[in-house]
Parts: C-alpha cells; structure tokens; sequence
C-alpha cells in the first residue's frame, strides 16, 4: 500500500484537537443587528468550514430559522446572546436532523429558558452540553484509530493499485455505519419526547 496511514490518522486526530466552541462569555452582551451577527458567526465558527468560500451564516438562513419557529424573532431588529446560543444549536443539529426534529428539540429549551436571567439559564445549558460533548474526545481519538487498523485488514486480496482507494472505502463505510445508527438512536429520542406545548398552540 502507497497510501500513508499513519499520516491520514495524524491529520484527522488534529482536525479533533482543534475542534472547540464559542464560550457563552465569550458572546458579545450587547444586541446585534444582522450583519453584526452574521459576521460574529462566520468568524467564530471558521474553523468549522470544508471549504473555505463554505458560509456558516446567512441572512437568508437566520431568516429562514425565524420563519421555521426554530429561532425567536428579533427585538427591534437586534439579536441577543441567547439567539446567538440558539443559532449555535441549530448550526450543529442541521448537519444530521430534520427541521422538525430540532424544532422538536429546542422548542422547550426556548419556552423555558430564552431570555430567563433568574435560575438555570440558557448559557448554563448550552456551556454544560458543549463542554460534555469535548470530553468525549479522547474516546473518539481511539475509536478512529481501531476503525483505520480494521480497515486495513479489508480487501487484501485486491490488486495493489486498488489498495489505497479499497482502504479509504472501508475507512469510510465503518465510519459512515457508526454516523447512520447514532443518527437512528438521536430520531428514536426525539421521537421519545412529548411534544411541546407551544407547538401544539401554533399547530391549532
């Protein structure tokens, strides 16, 4: 095999390691307007990009969470920091679910604790999730490890010139089956919960 398996694994693990989120202190306490928002996002969620003309946040977009109930609407045209918490949700739960499934949700997230400044509030919820979540890196570093090695062991047999292609395919087949059950248990979930009232009003 030509291709460099110990290099591939080293560029992936580094792409974990930079892997961080928006710190709720570090979310302007001041209202913004769409721009400023916009801008706030795109620069602060860069290193999420495949590509580097990918757009993390548009107008169209935020718009278009507003219209879905995904996102409560502006205040006089501004945007807080718990829509910004709300637009980070959503940045991430868009990548594998539907728009019914993160309005399901969030929506009791947003009846309970958008804007609540007494108790548990949105920021401690979403600095408790993010700050779980990184703490399953270290387990995901192994698990990415043992995938790389058994992929190895796959399509031996084949023609050398195939090997590397036959390697990554496997690669990302184990990969990919791992994403499609995960994906199934976060439905299943979902499924799970009652649905909110609110969306219940709005359905009347």
């Amino acid at each position: 095999m030509t291709f460099d398996r110990d290099n591939l694994i080293d560029s992936i693990l580094a792409s974990i390691d930079r892997m961080d989120y928006i710190k709720s202190d570090d979310i302007p306490n001041i209202d913004l307007y769409m721009d400023q928002l916009t801008t706030f996002m795109e620069r602060n969620l860069d290193n999420t990009r495949r590509y580097s003309d990918d757009k993390i946040m548009t107008k169209t977009m935020v718009n278009n969470y507003a219209k879905n109930d995904l996102l409560p609407p502006p205040v006089r045209k501004k945007y807080g920091k718990d829509h910004i918490l709300m637009l980070i949700f959503i940045y991430y739960f868009k990548n594998f679910l539907s728009i019914s499934d993160i309005k399901k949700l969030l929506g009791p997230i947003t009846d309970k604790y958008f804007n609540k400044h007494d108790g548990l509030r949105l920021s401690d919820i979403y600095d408790e999730m993010f700050e779980q979540s990184l703490k399953q890196v270290k387990d995901l570093k192994k698990f990415i490890e043992e995938k790389a090695d058994e992929a190895l062991e796959t399509c031996k047999g084949a023609d050398e010139k195939d090997r590397d292609f036959l390697y990554l395919f496997a690669f990302i087949c184990s990969l990919s089956f791992d994403a499609y059950v995960k994906k199934l248990m976060i439905e299943k979930l979902i499924d799970l919960m009652p649905e909110d009232d609110s969306l219940k009003r709005k359905k009347k």
